[in-house]
């Protein structure tokens, strides 16, 4: 099953990861919801390989049958090494391109207040939050794990499905040749 677990990761993995390497390079090092939006359909996407594993594992090599913890299990487990590339794509892209995200983010959410009409008080509020996220996102101790907390959630709702849905062995059951 580890071996299973290390695949199906890589594969996921690959996939979220030379995307948003991708997306970030064609989007200029621009900060947008587009790119948001992007990233996480392709991490819904990327994160497909979950179901795919869970059902290869029931039909093949359980007979037809699997119980739903070992099958969150093996979800959670392709989840986790899906994250980590995700991590090591987004560090390497970060690295390459010499991108300053922090800035990026942070102009574009005040950008963004100020469209609305936000000032004052409210909009210095707000600067001052903005110049701590940077200074913190500047330490890989804080940019790590939000990264990793990016697509993690993403895996754990689509390891949650997947299982629950692949438990019911009638569900999309094995053809038999």
């Amino acid at each position: 099953m580890l071996r299973m677990i290390l695949s199906y990761g890589a594969i996921s993995g690959l996939i979220v990861g030379l995307t948003l390497s991708g997306v970030t390079i064609a989007m200029n090092h621009q900060s947008s919801s587009w790119g948001m939006v992007i990233g996480y359909l392709t991490m819904l996407i990327a994160l497909s390989a979950v179901f795919v594993a869970i059902k290869r594992r029931r039909d093949v090599d359980l007979g037809g049958v699997i119980r739903f913890w070992p099958a969150f299990g093996l979800g959670l487990g392709i989840s986790f090494v899906a994250s980590i590339f995700y991590v090591l794509a987004w560090e390497t892209t970060v690295a390459i391109t010499q991108i300053d995200f922090a800035s990026g983010y942070a102009k574009m959410m005040i950008d963004e207040q100020k469209a609305k009409g936000v000032s004052g008080e409210a909009l210095a509020k707000l600067t001052a939050e903005m110049d701590k996220f940077k200074t913190d996102y500047a330490n890989p101790l804080f940019r790590l794990p939000m990264t990793f907390a990016e697509i993690f959630p993403v895996g754990l709702l689509v390891s949650l499905v997947s299982a629950g849905l692949l438990r019911n062995s009638r569900f999309l059951p094995a053809r038999r040749s």
